[in-house]
């Protein structure tokens, strides 16, 4: 149960920011999660809208290498709401099971391919420790460039920052998606 009333509607925000929901409608489809949380704020909500469509479809980062950064940053947070959300995501853009299936049971990474074992270790490290192995940066960035590296690292803390949003305010996992294990 969530500690506030989420916002759900127009009905819930002064006039003056009802094309904010109106903006949450177009990429979600519904006002929920993070977002019902957000609304409480909707200039900030106003401001931070823009950064999902950034980090799905406008960044240089290929969908595979982003959700697995993403997907083991969420389950770091241990985010039931943005896991679950996320997970649905991955499986949209064709993340296979199997690697979902690592992240989710905080698996080992040492039998993957180095670009996806990279970028979950990446994701891992950052989350626990707000560090990165100098070796593990190195290679990423030499293969990668600033930039790549630049919008990796905001991409998914953009999701760790949704998870805060969410942890503190416990909004529940909406039903149908994917749980993490207790």
């Amino acid at each position: 149960m969530p500690r506030i009333k989420l916002k759900s509607s127009k009905a819930d925000v002064p006039a003056d920011y009802h094309h904010v929901v109106d903006g949450v409608m177009e990429v979600f489809g519904a006002v929920r999660g993070p977002f019902g949380v957000l609304l409480h704020s909707p200039a900030m909500a106003e401001l931070m809208l823009p950064l999902v469509p950034f980090v799905r479809e406008k960044t240089l980062v290929a969908d595979l290498p982003r959700m697995l950064a993403v997907l083991a940053a969420v389950r770091e947070r241990e985010a039931k709401y943005v896991w679950g959300a996320q997970v649905g995501y991955a499986r949209r853009v064709d993340v296979p099971e199997d690697l979902i299936d690592l992240i989710r049971s905080k698996g080992d990474t040492a039998g993957l391919p180095e670009d996806q074992r990279d970028a979950i270790d990446y994701a891992r490290q950052l989350t626990r420790t707000n560090r990165c192995d100098q070796a593990l940066f190195d290679r990423m960035l030499a293969k990668h460039g600033v930039q790549w590296m630049v919008e990796m690292t905001a991409s998914m803390n953009f999701y760790s920052f949704l998870c805060g949003m969410t942890n503190a305010f416990d909004v529940s996992v909406t039903e149908g998606l994917d749980k993490l294990p207790e």
